[in-house]
């Protein structure tokens, strides 16, 4: 054991050696390897420093050589342009030099102009003084000769050009009226005349009494009863006026309210025909007759409003339309003619384009006022505008309403429409009656704003008050004033009149020369 142990430490040691000695000569043998390539390698070396300086001194020698061309090159350039901007400085300065000369030469001759136009100038303000003195004399002449100073001259000059412009302005003022009038006349009357054919009407004239037939006289004495008590008895019933007088059978009632009459005359036929006439018997008729008018004007109301087309009129509107179906105007039943008026506006506003609904409304309602102007104070302008407001009408209604009859300036043309038709039906022939009084009034306001013009001499009304014939002075006023005298009488009874249809200013200017043979 001990044997084989030491052979193993022997031949471990034995290992151990060889190892140790191989790797001191492996070591010898690399060092002496690393020392040759070392060797080689500073050689290689050397011999590429040397090869790069060489190149570097090549390429050193090349590019000192481009440099010197290019800079060579770019002198050549610079000589070239220096030559080249120095030629054009110097042409510039030619250029200049010509300039100043030009401008010496231009100078000159502008010293010399000055001079001549100043010597102009002296010889002008010479002339310019022979000129005054000239007109000095020749106005001073013309003073001799015309005997007119200079401001009478003027006013004389001023005066003629006044009267050629005066008559220019009145030959301007005929041509343009009669060519407007012409072609508004025609469209007007092609309108109106279309609207009246379509809306014709039967016209009657009404009253403010009534007259009730009797069977017999003694009738009469019945109705008044014992004392007047019967009599008495209606009429503070009633409100109207029992007028028994010698007219044989029948009896006349008379009152401002047509409704009261219609209540009346209903009460008194019924009172007639029953024969029992007496105070509480004339109460019960009295309540039966207002019952049935009630009901007419219910039915009047809701006919005009089937009639015309209106819809959505409120129930108290419609009542008072019902009343104007016992409401006259200069004899001419106000429900009628509302009823024409709504038809002539209706068919005006489709001629137009307008709004027919509107027009027709507007014109229905027109003179709503009259339902109440018995039992209220105020116009019927005033009454138809407040109630018309009451019962929320549009704002064009209640202005066709107030502008009807000229009180405010018509802003729409449903109110115009609602002008013309209430125009056109209030003068249809035998539509109206006027009273002579009024009439005979209104000749004479006619007459007298004739009148009132400077240079008139007289004037007549004639046609029913439809024309007015004006004489004039003529050493006061000239055939070219006329037409402006006449412009303005017209203007003037348009502010101040009112009247149905349109009024012919006709002026006449006559010059008489009167002479005998002896």
């Amino acid at each position: 054991m001990d044997g084989i142990t030491g052979i193993i430490i022997a031949a471990v040691a034995a290992g151990l050696v060889c190892f140790v000695v191989a790797f001191i000569l492996g070591s010898a043998y690399r060092k002496h390897k690393a020392e040759a390539q070392i060797g080689s390698a500073e050689e290689e070396a050397k011999r590429i420093l040397s090869d790069a300086i060489k190149a570097a001194e090549a390429k050193k020698r090349e590019t000192v050589l481009e440099a010197k061309d290019e800079i060579h090159q770019q002198r050549t350039e610079a000589d070239k342009e220096i030559k080249e901007r120095r030629a054009e400085v110097q042409r510039q300065e030619r250029r200049i030099m010509q300039r100043e000369e030009t401008l010496d030469k231009k100078l000159e001759n502008f010293e010399k102009k000055e001079e001549k136009l100043n010597q102009r100038m002296k010889d002008a303000e010479t002339k310019l003084e022979e000129i005054e003195e000239l007109k000095t004399a020749q106005r001073d002449m013309l003073k001799k000769i015309s005997g007119f100073t200079a401001e009478q001259a003027k006013e004389e000059l001023f005066r003629e050009v006044e009267q050629d412009l005066t008559h220019d302005k009145a030959m301007l003022i005929m041509n343009y009226e009669q060519q407007i009038k012409e072609e508004a006349d025609q469209r007007a009357k092609e309108i109106i005349s279309s609207a009246i054919q379509r809306c014709a009407a039967d016209h009657s004239s009404e009253t403010t009494i009534s007259v009730v037939a009797l069977p017999n006289d003694e009738m009469k004495g019945r109705i008044i009863g014992r004392e007047g008590r019967n009599i008495t008895a209606l009429e503070t019933l009633t409100g109207v006026d029992l007028i028994i007088d010698d007219t044989p059978e029948a009896i006349t009632l008379s009152s401002f309210d047509p409704i009261r009459r219609e209540i009346a005359r209903i009460t008194l036929e019924k009172l007639i025909a029953d024969g029992r006439i007496h105070p509480s018997r004339i109460e019960e008729m009295y309540e039966k007759a207002k019952r049935e008018v009630d009901a007419v004007i219910k039915s009047e109301g809701e006919r005009a409003v089937l009639e015309v087309g209106v819809r959505g009129l409120n129930f108290e509107l419609v009542k008072l339309l019902g009343r104007l179906h016992y409401r006259t105007s200069y004899g001419q039943n106000v429900l009628n003619h509302s009823l024409e008026v709504a038809h002539l506006a209706g068919l005006m506003a489709a001629e137009l384009g307008e709004n027919i609904q509107l027009a027709k409304r507007a014109g229905l309602l027109h003179d709503i006022g009259k339902a109440l102007d018995h039992e209220m104070e105020g116009s019927h302008i005033q009454l138809g505008v407040e109630v018309a407001k009451k019962y929320k009408e549009s704002d064009a209604v209640v202005h066709a309403i107030h502008a009807h009859h000229g009180d405010v300036e018509a802003k729409t043309v449903i109110a115009c429409l609602v002008q013309a038709a209430d125009a056109i039906s209030a003068a249809r022939p035998g539509a109206r009656r006027e009273n002579i009084e009024n009439y005979i009034k209104r000749l004479e306001k006619l007459e007298s704003i004739a009148n009132s013009f400077k240079g008139v001499e007289r004037s007549y009304a004639i046609q029913a008050g439809r024309e007015i014939r004006i004489i004039v002075k003529p050493e006061m006023i000239s055939d070219d004033q006329m037409v402006l005298v006449a412009r303005d009488i017209a203007k003037q009874i348009e502010n101040e009149m009112e009247y149905p249809g349109q009024i012919k200013v006709h002026m006449i200017r006559e010059s008489r020369a009167i002479e005998y043979a002896k």
